[in-house]
């Protein structure tokens, strides 16, 4: 199986381009204009075609995704919104994990959605009237010194293209009047910050019932998405294959659950991730059983499965995968019958993908061949047993793309349509103390790909990754290792 290096993004022959000067005049505290010249990059916090031309190239705001696609989902919103609307949607806000030391931060998928802005502080404002409006965190000297620049309203200006730009600190005086000359406001709730929620124009739309959520309109963009972003989510996908597949071959040498969750998660960045989609499920053994198991703490002893849970964030998009294999390299009696059904059901789960068919009709559809299967097995005592919510209590798939379980305004009743991209993941998770056959007890088994609805059917993204027992085994029962194993072993 030939695999891809995905590392940096590069894309031909840097361009001489002009850079601007940011000289500007200020008028009402409103930033406009800007002169250019040539000369070094300007930092705006994040990378640009600049700073970073391995990554972007000129006329992308966030590598990928151009300035006019952004330009294009903002009309789009406003299109949908009813007339004279105001919509209010914030950064995400910076968790801390001590009194001075941050939780790595993750811009909100909304905000960036719309503004392609990576950072915390800000807050945009989408009208009719103003276009987009940014309010940007104030220049803090401090805070550059010990944290680096961040983009100011200069930058909402001239690199994400905002029609007006003010300092956030001039945000109480300037938006209320932009809420009393609006019907009706939308906000994302999910992200509301008390910098416009105190406000007592907002206050007083609150109390008039004249605030709603905009996430149902954002979503409904999100949920389909462009040529561009299916690129990104091919070469998200792409990451996670290649890094799980090399955590596979290190798992015979290695069997620790710790282990190997440092090493996806060493892969994945390797090849250009910026971040895991969430934290790696590695469950060995009954762990296996544990849906959102987390601690990955355990030795996997011999005779028992792995399940890995994984997915990695590349440039705003996320993958979401999973495989249960046996590090040592064959599987028993049981853990094969077993696992040949979940195969089975994410096969023909996949085989249903198309327009017009919702998750809903694909779940109802595995659950059948789950409890027939089951029952088959005697793990379960007849098909209509309410015990297999027990063994399985999840959903077949959910929505994916800027997040896991991505547009969640979304219903799964909603007939799929060419551009949405779902998760396929059956699995089985019996626990130790399950009334089943001994053989049985304390496995669980998960198989998830990633598949893309298209107009005549559905491409699986996740496809290069192995599921079949005799590839698995083949592959790890051929693996040598490398050079530095056992030197590693003894490290260990």
């Amino acid at each position: 199986m030939a695999m891809r290096w995905l590392g940096r993004r590069v894309r031909g022959k840097i361009p001489t381009r002009k850079v601007a000067s940011w000289v500007f005049t200020a008028s009402d505290d409103f930033i406009r204009g800007a002169s250019y010249a040539t000369q070094s990059a300007i930092d705006v916090g994040q990378p640009t075609s600049l700073s970073h031309p391995e990554l972007i190239v000129e006329g992308e705001i966030t590598p990928g995704i151009t300035c006019d696609e952004y330009i294009s989902r903002r009309k789009k919103i406003l299109e949908r919104l009813p007339e004279k609307s105001l919509a209010i949607i914030a950064s995400a806000p910076v968790k801390m994990m001590t009194e001075v030391v941050p939780y790595p931060f993750r811009q909100d998928a909304d905000y960036l959605y719309l503004t392609g802005c990576a950072q915390p502080g800000g807050v945009a404002v989408l009208s009719e009237e103003c276009g987009l409006c940014m309010f940007m965190p104030d220049s803090d000297p401090h805070d550059v010194t010990w944290q680096g620049q961040i983009a100011g309203a200069e930058a909402a200006l001239e690199f994400f293209k905002a029609e007006k730009a003010y300092p956030l600190s001039k945000m109480h005086k300037i938006l209320p009047d932009m809420i009393g000359r609006a019907t009706r406001v939308f906000h994302n709730a999910r992200t509301a910050s008390p910098s416009y929620m105190e406000l007592e124009a907002f206050n007083r739309a609150l109390h008039n019932k004249q605030v709603k959520d905009v996430s149902l309109y954002i979503h409904e963009l999100r949920w389909l998405k462009s040529t561009s972003e299916l690129k990104l989510m091919r070469e998200s996908a792409s990451v996670a294959c290649q890094s799980l597949l090399q955590t596979m071959l290190f798992s015979r040498t290695f069997p620790e659950e710790s282990k190997l969750s440092a090493k996806v998660e060493y892969e994945c960045k390797m090849r250009g991730a910026q971040r895991m989609a969430f934290n790696p499920v590695v469950g060995g053994g009954a762990n296996g059983s544990i849906i959102h198991y987390s601690r990955n703490d355990q030795k996997i002893k011999a005779g028992e499965l792995v399940l890995m849970d994984m997915g990695c964030e590349l440039h705003g998009y996320v993958s979401d995968l999973t495989r249960t294999w046996s590090p040592f390299g064959s599987f028993s009696p049981a853990q094969e019958i077993l696992y040949n059904l979940i195969l089975e059901t994410n096969k023909e789960c996949i085989k249903l993908c198309r327009p017009g068919v919702s998750i809903r009709q694909i779940h109802d559809y595995s659950v059948k061949m789950l409890r027939k299967g089951l029952k088959e097995l005697s793990i379960l005592r007849d098909e209509n047993s309410l015990s297999y919510h027990q063994l399985n209590p999840t959903s077949i798939g959910h929505y994916l793309g800027m997040d896991v379980h991505d547009s969640p305004t979304i219903s799964i009743d909603r007939s799929l349509q060419p551009g949405v991209v779902i998760t396929i993941e059956p699995g089985v998770y019996i626990p130790s103390s399950y009334n089943a056959p001994d053989s049985f007890r304390g496995i669980g088994i998960r198989i998830e790909d990633e598949v893309l609805i298209t107009e005549t059917g559905h491409e699986v993204l996740t496809a290069s990754m192995p599921k079949e027992i005799s590839h698995i085994t083949s592959l790890l029962n051929n693996y040598t290792g490398t050079a530095e194993a056992p030197v590693l072993r003894a490290a260990f």
